[in-house]
């Protein structure tokens, strides 16, 4: 059975991602002090490595739109919601909540389709 990096990301970002963002999302300003922090915290992580990664792919002329859309609207929402903690406008919370359902859709649909790419290899 071989599982690629596409498989291990998707399924990290179903079971992560977007359970904290639809939690942070449906709980508002009663999330917890502790995961604003983790939020600032995360947003300025995936700021700088979608920044070197977007700088790679530039490099290798790969396509780039990932990491974009994470430097571009990722990475300050998270830094956003972290930073305004309790006083979040209820706008952010929704964008949150969007991204989660997208990242849902794209990560179940990107599984699906490998499943039917190589569907020997998940078989034991």
């Amino acid at each position: 059975m071989t599982i690629d990096n596409h498989f291990i990301l998707s399924v990290i970002h179903l079971i992560l991602v977007v359970p904290l963002f639809l939690y942070v999302g449906f709980k508002r300003a009663d999330t917890p002090n502790w995961l604003y922090l983790a939020l600032l915290s995360i947003g300025f992580v995936i700021f700088i490595y979608h920044s070197y990664k977007l700088v790679l792919r530039l490099q290798n002329k790969s396509p780039i739109w990932v990491n974009a859309i994470h430097i571009a609207i990722i990475a300050p929402l998270l830094v956003y919601i972290g930073y305004h903690k309790k006083q979040t406008p209820r706008s952010a919370y929704e964008i949150i909540l969007l991204l989660g359902f997208s990242a849902a859709g794209y990560h179940l649909f990107s599984l699906v389709k490998q499943l039917d790419t190589h569907p020997d290899s998940f078989i034991s």
